[in-house]
């Protein structure tokens, strides 16, 4: 039976590991800036797709072997504090890809507002230099090309203000998130501190980990306090990311 269990786990994070059609076109995008570093390729075709994908994909692949070594509980911790892992990684994986894009869009209106200031034609500048990788960008610009055209307000004062005013915000979000990476740490560190009380309890002469995979009450306790960590770390999350709204 435990075999069956463990075939059905591999079976999972083989379907999971397979990148959709999307993922794949978002690879085969990138791999010319990254052909040489093969860390990275390998890293993408695990964080390429959404949270809950990495989140399955790493529980599963931790499950197994827990299953063997700890049983039916040891497999539910490891496979919890996996996803939860894999969850974060895929997390900060999109958030720097979401800055690189933020960044790449940024620095193209900043060109456009150049190209505008030396005297190039704004037909020229619309059909050639458009901002590609945000959406809000996207619009504000489109609406200032159809001002420009309506009333002829200057466009290239119009389109400084909006990268004045994406700039500020971008810095206040910065500045927000650094305050909020307290409570972020904070929630780490007391998600750590019950590895520090299993090793205090074997340094005393006891056996935690039977204790708390292998009898019913342990085992209780074990499920309790893994809940209570998964509320925990969910509710600093929602903390960090109301300060940074």
């Amino acid at each position: 039976m435990t075999w069956l269990v463990v075939a059905a786990l591999l079976l999972v994070v083989v379907v999971l590991a397979v990148p959709s059609r999307r993922a794949r076109e978002r690879l085969a995008g990138r791999r010319p800036a990254i052909r040489f570093d093969v860390p990275r390729i390998r890293a993408g075709w695990i964080v390429a797709g959404p949270p809950w994908r990495a989140a399955l994909g790493t529980a599963g692949v931790a499950a197994g072997p827990a299953l063997l070594a700890g049983g039916p509980v040891g497999a539910l911790v490891a496979a919890t504090y996996a996803a939860l892992a894999g969850r974060a990684w895929a997390r900060r994986a999109e958030h720097r890809r979401r800055a690189a894009q933020r960044a790449g869009s940024l620095d193209a209106l900043c060109a456009l507002v150049a190209d505008l200031r030396a005297g190039i034609p704004p037909s020229v500048v619309a059909d050639g230099g458009g901002i590609h990788r945000d959406a809000r960008l996207n619009r504000l610009t489109t609406a200032v090309w159809r001002l420009a055209d309506q009333t002829g307000a200057p466009a290239a004062d119009l389109l400084e203000r909006i990268e004045a005013d994406a700039r500020a915000e971008d810095r206040a979000a910065a500045s927000a998130a650094a305050q909020a990476a307290g409570t972020q740490a904070t929630a780490a560190m007391l998600a750590v501190l019950p590895v520090g009380g299993i090793g205090l309890g074997y340094l005393i002469g006891a056996d935690p980990v039977h204790v708390l995979l292998r009898t019913p009450l342990g085992a209780g306790c074990t499920v309790l306090a893994v809940l209570l960590q998964c509320c925990g770390l969910g509710w600093s999350e929602w903390i960090a990311q109301g300060a940074g709204r």
